[in-house]
């Protein structure tokens, strides 16, 4: 009986232990998210919120001041134009008319008696005539008879000129007896009334307003505002849909008919003004309401599209290793190693760049680990030099010739690599990304990007380097970004300009890849323009009809696809995106079906969060564990090969 319990205890144990054994070495089992391409529309929109108006309003005010004494409109009221729609008091303005009556009589009695004197006047001065001809008065009566001639006919134009004051002043209050019957101006609707009956109201400098008035709410507008970030991209003409709160379930259709220049700053933002036409024929637009906008900038129907989470997703070599899938060449080329603390990876750099130096030292306990070749400077240095050597030194001559443009690529004219790779790529100016033996920085070529990278990676990438770089390097680069030389895209046909990048194998100018550089001067380059023509000289009458069409979309991107539990890469050319489809424009290139990964899990992220369960969050891993060290050195740009990783410390 012992026997037995003693061999189920036995048993019991190595049942356990295997169990552990088999839990504490499972395999984890991937889960991939795959979401299938689909067909549909494609709308590429801008949105943004603006207010409803009419298209014409005018303010109804009046110009003389008195008691509003009769109102003939009311809210929403329709009326035609001469329509009388309000009165004023007009008691005040007759009794100025009975005063200016009588002020111009008198003006014209004031005038009949200086006529009559004037008379008198000059019948004296004929007598005086006569009788200073026969001498019988001194001369001195002749010249005052002349004189109250004169006067008295200066006093009848005086006398006119005032009677014409008078006159004017009282067509003056007959005008503003006028102003006292307020009429329609145009053919509309009443949208406010400002006055009630009995209210006084008093025109001094601004005229009140007694009503607003739409011309015509069956055609209405909304402006809309936009941010600066989008307006390059509004167009007259452009397609817009949009809801009001009125009618959550009702989408209205209107068209951009002005992008005005006139800009609006709120709290540092700064936002144009844009008028979109809408139509209104059932009136159910009110003027006023909120309206979200969006903004039909490019639109295609009836597509193959994308998920955007699909061109997002990128593997990690995680991923490839729990798939037991080799890691693809591309990705090998454009990822940048990150330099490990256990010694053990070094980083990638980018073409004719070393491989990421580092100091990475592998824990105590990592015993038996042996270094890679070129984890340090010396070694791959002395493994680089026989190669280095075999290249003709005219070459590298020729580059030092031709100064800081003729060496925009290289990390300094004439450095010689520090690999073999790197030294054939450093000389020819190009060539394919291949990984270097060596530390440090490495020689010209074109830069390590990641062909799947998105522009704020690539972005952020640079900046990367510009912050490694030396200031002397960074001066340089500067200077030849100023001094504008070359192409920055370079040319499709694989010559590449200063500091230029080809589409199709051409690498940034290297030391002493002259050939290189003046055939991406010559067509990657930048051209000569023609002078620009004032927007006043071309005879458009609007500023809108002389915006440009906009350019078309397309960019590439990569998908990946799980057959077989294996991730196959998918090249795709996008177009328009909608921020959660992309248009596929490669439809040809396409399996039929096909199914491409949004995301996936490895089933490590669980326990690499077991295994930190003991380190303080906020202070990262802690002294006695293994930790990963800096950053490998990312591909060689503007004449930086890849760096060394940093030093990890366990």
């Amino acid at each position: 009986m012992k026997k037995l319990i003693l061999f189920v205890v036995v048993l019991a144990v190595i049942a356990g232990g295997y169990y552990w054994y088999r839990v504490r070495n499972a395999r984890p089992e991937p889960t991939v998210m795959t979401q299938p391409l689909s067909r549909g529309d494609v709308v590429d929109s801008v949105g943004a919120t603006g207010t409803l108006e009419a298209v014409e309003t005018v303010e109804i005010g009046t110009q003389v001041s008195g008691v509003v004494q009769e109102l003939h409109a009311d809210f929403n009221s329709i009326v035609k134009k001469g329509q009388v729609i309000a009165r004023l008091d007009p008691q005040l303005i007759q009794t100025q008319i009975e005063q200016q009556t009588a002020n111009v009589q008198r003006a014209e009695a004031d005038l009949a008696r200086l006529e009559v004197s004037l008379e008198d006047a000059k019948q004296k001065l004929d007598r005086a005539k006569q009788m200073s001809d026969k001498q019988l008065i001194p001369r001195t009566e002749l010249e005052t008879a002349e004189v109250n001639v004169r006067s008295a006919d200066a006093q009848i134009r005086s006398s006119k000129a005032s009677l014409t004051q008078a006159q004017a002043q009282l067509n003056n209050q007959r005008v503003n007896l006028g102003y006292t019957t307020i009429v329609a101006p145009i053919d509309g609707i009443i949208i406010s009334r400002n006055v009630d009956q009995g209210q006084t109201v008093q025109a001094s400098m601004n005229a009140p307003v007694l009503y607003l008035m739409a011309a015509d709410l069956t055609k209405m507008q909304v402006l809309a505002n936009i941010d600066e970030a989008d307006v390059g991209r509004m167009r007259p003409g452009q397609r817009v849909t949009f809801r009001v709160d009125a009618y959550p379930t009702d989408t209205f259709i209107g068209e951009v008919a002005q992008v005005r220049l006139q800009p609006t700053t709120v709290q540092n933002v700064v936002t144009y003004s844009t008028v979109i036409s809408v139509p209104n024929p059932d009136l159910k637009l009110k003027p006023g309401m909120t309206a979200n906008v969006a903004i039909e900038i490019a639109r295609k129907n009836n597509v193959l599209r994308i998920p955007n989470a699909a061109t997002r997703f990128r593997p990690t070599t995680e991923m490839f290793q729990v798939l037991n899938q080799a890691v693809p060449p591309e990705l090998e080329r454009g990822r940048g190693g990150r330099g490990r603390g256990d010694g053990q990876r070094a980083g990638f750099g980018g073409p004719g760049g070393g491989e990421g130096g580092g100091q990475g030292q592998p824990p105590a306990t990592a015993a038996g680990a042996t270094p890679r070749a070129g984890r340090t400077g010396a070694p791959a240095a002395a493994q680089a030099a026989p190669a280095a050597q075999q290249k003709p030194q005219a070459t590298v001559a020729a580059g030092q010739e031709r100064g800081p443009r003729g060496a925009s690529g290289g990390g300094n004219a004439g450095r010689p690599a520090q690999d073999a790779n790197g030294a054939q790529a450093q000389a020819d100016g190009g060539g394919e990304r291949q990984p270097g033996q060596g530390a440090g920085r490495g020689g010209g070529g074109r830069g390590g990007f990641d062909p799947n990278m998105t522009p704020e990676e690539r972005r952020k990438r640079f900046e990367e380097r510009m912050a490694q770089a030396t200031p002397e390097e960074r001066e340089r680069m500067q200077a030849r970004m100023r001094e504008g030389g070359g192409g920055r895209g370079g040319n499709r046909e694989g010559g590449a300009g200063t500091g230029g990048v080809n589409r199709d194998g051409g690498a940034r100018q290297g030391a002493g890849g002259a050939n290189g550089a003046q055939a991406g001067n010559r067509q990657g380059g930048r051209t000569g323009q023609p002078a620009a023509i004032p927007a006043t000289a071309q005879g458009a009458t609007t500023i809108d009809s002389l915006f440009g069409p906009l350019p078309v979309v397309e960019s590439r991107g990569t998908a990946w696809q799980y057959e077989n539990k294996q991730l196959k890469a998918l090249r795709l050319r996008l177009g328009v995106s909608d921020g959660t489809f992309t248009e596929v424009l490669n439809e040809s290139d396409v399996p039929a079906n096909a199914e491409v990964v949004t995301g996936m899990t490895t089933g490590l992220e669980q326990r690499n969060t077991n295994q930190n369960q003991g380190n303080n969050p906020l202070m990262g891993p802690q002294r006695g564990q293994p930790g990963r060290g800096g950053p490998g050195g990312g591909g060689g740009g503007f004449g930086g090969g890849g760096g060394g990783g940093g030093r990890g410390r366990g």
